[in-house]
């Protein structure tokens, strides 16, 4: 089945820096290294926090429709504005902000391809001085987009043992075979056994990317990569890693750059099934 591309949701580094100034568009930084904004980032660039802003403070759980549209309003970003976001690690939490402003409706939203690497690769303008902005009021979340979601009892009960929906494991293949728990930096988030869920294929999420670059890598490229393990546009496909976060870079590969009509992002992840008393695990 042949598939198009939508690279309209990416910007390229150059046309970022000449539209930095414009006051319909605001840039955010949103990095795994949540010290890597103070450092450096681009000229009138806001930072995100990913847990202490998209995180529910209480339970396993991003934020509500409220909390986004009070993070909004604080970051001066109305309805119509072009959101572009960038970060490090290959655009990993990035790609993870991305899917919550999709989930929440907000249609102007674009990834700066290549991320933070690319942009210091070409040696474009940084800054390290805390930009300004004027908060807003008045945001109003869209309709929420559950189809591009996968919790718990749907992987339970319509995922595992259907062959017919692509489950993808976007972790590393220490993770997937069962000798990791979590990347070897992050060892305090992790699940209560190793392995993966059943039936699941094994396709990195950095696989997708230009190591060199950090850019995406070509579509025909892209194509072969999913497709050679199954993972084609006429099935339903669910991607997991072990927060959500990786997955959602896939999910933004799949459903996005190679518009599979069907993708959904099981956030929950590795660090709730690999915690489920009872739940089916392969290694």
């Amino acid at each position: 089945m042949a598939i198009s591309t939508n690279r309209q949701m990416l910007v390229e580094t150059e046309w970022v820096e000449a539209n930095l100034d414009r006051p319909d568009i605001r840039v955010l930084d949103v990095d795994e290294d949540t010290e890597a904004y103070g450092r450096a980032h681009l000229p009138g660039a806001l930072g995100i926090h990913w847990r202490n802003d998209l995180q529910d403070p209480l339970r396993r759980d991003f934020v509500g429709p409220a909390a986004f549209a009070a993070l909004m309003d604080r970051l001066g970003i109305g309805n119509d504005t072009l959101v572009v976001l960038y970060g490090g690690n290959n655009n990993w939490f990035a790609a993870y902000a991305y899917w919550y402003f999709k989930f929440y409706g907000h249609g102007p939203v674009k990834l700066m391809d290549g991320g933070r690497k690319k942009w210091e690769l070409e040696k474009r303008r940084l800054t390290s001085g805390a930009a300004e902005t004027t908060a807003t009021a008045g945001y109003r979340v869209g309709s929420v987009a559950n189809e591009i979601r996968a919790l718990r009892r749907r992987v339970e009960e319509e995922v595992v043992g259907h062959p017919e929906v692509g489950l993808v494991d976007v972790r590393s293949p220490e993770e997937y075979r069962g000798e990791l728990l979590a990347p070897p930096h992050l060892p305090q988030e992790q699940a209560q056994k190793p392995g993966h869920i059943p039936g699941a294929r094994n396709i990195p999420w950095a696989k997708a990317v230009n190591p060199e670059t950090g850019a995406f890598l070509p579509p025909e490229e892209l194509r072969a990569l999913y497709e050679g393990q199954g993972i084609t546009p006429d099935r339903e496909i669910v991607a997991y890693c072990r927060i959500g976060e990786r997955s959602a870079h896939t999910w933004f590969v799949l459903h996005e750059l190679l518009a599979y009509p069907r993708v959904r992002n099981y956030d929950g992840s590795w660090t709730e099934w690999g915690s489920l008393v009872g739940a089916p695990i392969e290694r």
